[in-house]
């Protein structure tokens, strides 16, 4: 375990769409203590979540009529809303809870960055939303933990 591990985890657990989903099997891969790599990522992915809330919508409406990066700001601005709409489509009452499990399925497209931004784009509670995001990304990181740990001996087992 080094330093330099750590650090990696840290920060690939705040790049959107790969966030702790990618950095619990890199930290695990690499030899680091899977309780160490859980706190890390969890901290990295976290991190992000007020400033996504508070400031990506009204950067991603800002952007979404100008020339050159409009296309791709008026994507992000859709997959919130589409998200959203989804969310609270099927959720109803249970919308926090519904934004817990969104965030806490490790798949493509979930995660705490959509997550908070289709709670901004809702014009959800900032603390329940953050409280459910925190929730989906302690239950991500534990899926993604027993996954990496299963992954890493299944490898293991195999090449050794």
């Amino acid at each position: 375990m080094s330093l330099k591990n750590c650090i990696i985890v840290f920060l690939v657990s705040m790049v959107p769409i790969i966030e702790l989903r990618g950095a619990i099997p890199y930290g695990v891969a690499f030899g680091m203590p899977l309780w160490l790599t859980y706190i890390i990522a969890i901290i990295g992915n976290m991190l992000p979540v007020p400033f996504i809330f508070f400031f990506a919508r009204r950067v991603l409406e800002w952007g979404a009529d100008k020339p050159y990066i409009g296309k791709i700001f008026r994507f992000f601005l859709e997959k919130g809303r589409r998200g959203g709409e989804k969310l609270q489509a099927k959720a109803g009452r249970g919308l926090y809870w519904a934004l817990l499990l969104f965030v806490g399925i490790p798949l493509p497209g979930t995660g705490a960055w959509t997550g908070t931004l289709a709670a901004s784009l809702l014009d959800m509670d900032f603390k329940k939303s953050v409280l459910a995001c925190v929730g989906g990304v302690l239950l991500a990181g534990c899926i993604m933990g027993v996954l990496s740990v299963l992954g890493v001996s299944a490898f293991g087992a195999i090449v050794g």
